[in-house]
């Protein structure tokens, strides 16, 4: 019996006004995230290894897991997290969702802040990405 608490994984869905070739780019090229998330050395091959460049929070190291254009691209991030972007393709629109897990309560960050407050934090802002700057990206 594992005795660690997995925390629930962050999940966020939206509709977006382009079609899913649109979304693709944006999601799985490294213009495209940089544009509405954070600089990065990503390129969409599995198994590569690239940098998410946060800021104040230095560089992540990442790996591509699981790659299946144009519907769902996988990546872990930093030492516990994975993040999946999946896309379902709704004529014209396309809805996205972001699917943030490798959250464990009794685990805390690189930076020693406990995992439990680091999702509190983390779910706020993915509302904030997810649900404005990723649909800005497609008005501008």
């Amino acid at each position: 019996m594992n005795s660690q608490e997995n925390l629930t994984e962050i999940r966020k869905t939206i509709i977006l006004n382009a079609p899913i070739k649109k979304v693709w780019q944006a999601v799985s090229t490294s213009e495209g995230i940089a544009a509405w998330w954070m600089p990065n050395t990503f390129e969409p091959v599995l198994g590569h290894e690239f940098i998410l460049h946060a800021g104040q929070f230095g560089d992540s190291p990442c790996k591509v897991t699981e790659l299946e254009p144009p519907y769902r691209l996988g990546f872990d991030w930093g030492k516990d997290w994975h993040l999946v972007f999946e896309l379902k393709s709704l004529d014209e629109k396309t809805e996205f969702t972001l699917i943030h897990s490798g959250w464990e309560a009794d685990k805390a960050t690189e930076f020693g802040q406990p995992h439990s407050m680091i999702r509190t934090i983390m779910d706020g802002g993915w509302d904030k990405i997810v649900n404005e700057k990723l649909p800005a990206y497609f008005e501008a």
